[in-house]
């Protein structure tokens, strides 16, 4: 009898062996990865700050709670040097840092963005189409652009069209890529080191040519929050539109990882 209980004892315990193992598994494994990707920074993009109702115009008065909630709760904002050198595993990052990125160059990121910037000590990003830039009306003037950066707000490229990457031949990439890059240095001075995307488009060639063009990293349109693992290439952005509820979408981006991504399923 005693010996019938003891192989029934054994029996339940190499079946509880069996299971718990995969997930002991599964948690020395997800472990590892977070220990591998690292801290997760958050990268806000938006485009304009005016009172159009268009998905990509936040009204002014919504991007200052957003930018008084960041303030509120201890969000520290970086430049992309820093990004970039906290990626190297160069530099520390401060504790809950947040990239903040403009794209295109819009007049009113000037008017209406930088006031609220300023006023909170914000550093931020402006990627620029070079041939836009005191050219149109609805956008910046390389004055401007110089007063910006004198104040924590980097001017970075956007190309020299907006042109969809992914329509152009070499020679056109290339020409988007360096006259973009040479425009913006010789009108502020110091090197230009980061490029968005137009549109988002983009594959490995495009961002082999990016690289080969002297850019140290690329930012994208994908979703999500950047770490080690990430592609200094390919970098996730988290976009800002107009909504029904503006400042609540934007609670909910700041916090929200898709489930997809949070289970490692999503590769660059």
């Amino acid at each position: 009898m005693l010996r019938k209980r003891f192989l029934v004892m054994a029996a339940i315990l190499v079946c509880l062996m069996f299971c718990l193992v995969p997930q002991f598994t599964h948690l020395t494994a997800r472990s590892v990865d977070e220990r591998v990707a690292g801290e997760k920074v958050l990268i806000l993009n938006y485009h304009k700050v005016d009172e159009a109702h268009i998905s990509l115009s936040v009204h002014p008065a919504d991007f200052a709670a957003q930018m008084a909630y960041l303030e509120r709760h201890g969000y520290n904002t970086i430049s992309p040097d820093e990004l970039y050198d906290s990626l190297a595993g160069s530099k520390r990052l401060p504790t809950n840092p947040v990239l903040i990125t403009f794209d295109d160059g819009y007049a009113d990121n000037y008017a209406n963005a930088y006031p609220i910037l300023k006023e909170h000590g914000f550093k931020a990003t402006i990627f620029v189409v070079s041939s836009f830039v005191g050219k149109y009306r609805h956008y910046l003037t390389w004055e401007q652009a110089r007063e910006m950066e004198q104040n924590g707000i980097s001017i970075q490229s956007h190309t020299a069209t907006h042109r969809s990457m992914t329509d152009l031949s070499d020679d056109q990439l290339r020409a988007e890529l360096t006259e973009s890059k040479q425009k913006i240095e010789a009108e502020l001075g110091h090197p230009v080191d980061y490029i968005a995307y137009p549109t988002g488009t983009y594959n490995l060639h495009i961002a082999q040519m990016v690289k080969e063009a002297g850019y140290k990293a690329a930012f994208t349109i994908k979703y999500g929050n950047v770490d080690q693992a990430s592609n200094i290439y390919a970098l996730e952005r988290v976009p800002v539109f107009h909504t029904e509820d503006t400042n609540k979408s934007f609670k909910e981006r700041l916090h929200y990882v898709p489930l997809f991504e949070s289970q490692g399923w999503v590769k660059n």
